[in-house]
């Protein structure tokens, strides 16, 4: 299969679903309790094998959106990235984390191409992964702060609320 057109780049400052509901998907990760993080992770992986499962998983719904094969990528993707960002909070304080391009890495990785069985077992291992490290955070480890490229500074709880809008959101996105 030839490359597919790239989506508009996202630039927005996604931020702002950390103080009200998302107009779009409506979760609201202000309502979310840190202890509640592992569980909701969990239960948004948990949707993308009957996603993938699905005959169309790897067409696109118009030329520049992704199919839901590729979204499933970008979840992986956004479980790995977020679980390193973590890890490095609680080793580290205050990291600066590493600037990630989703656009690129979808190219580079080749999102479409990828076999779906593939990813949805590879979705499922990173929810896990990443709700097993969100258990592992103490009540005294909440607070602790990384800063994204972009400056925006995170604590280890409001950057648990903020991939869970990224992981619900996207879930909506394929109608999961």
């Amino acid at each position: 299969m030839a490359e597919p057109q790239a989506p508009e780049p996202d630039d927005k400052d996604w931020t702002w679903t950390l103080q009200r509901p998302c107009p779009e998907c409506g979760f609201d990760t202000a309502a979310i309790e840190p202890v509640a993080i592992p569980a909701l992770v969990r239960d948004a992986a948990s949707r993308w094998p009957d996603v993938l499962a699905r005959p169309d998983a790897a067409t696109r719904p118009a030329p520049t959106t992704w199919s839901p094969l590729e979204y499933a990528c970008h979840v992986r993707d956004v479980h790995q990235i977020f679980r390193e960002r973590l890890e490095l909070m609680l080793a580290e304080n205050d990291p600066a984390f590493a600037n990630w391009d989703q656009d690129a890495s979808a190219l580079a990785e080749r999102y479409w191409e990828q076999d779906p069985a593939v990813v949805a077992t590879e979705v499922t291992e990173t929810g896990e992964a990443l709700a097993d490290a969100y258990s592992r955070v103490g009540d005294d480890q909440w607070d602790r702060t990384g800063v994204r490229s972009n400056g925006s500074t995170f604590t280890v709880e409001s950057l648990g609320r903020y991939v869970l809008h990224d992981l619900h959101h996207h879930v909506w996105d394929v109608r999961g």
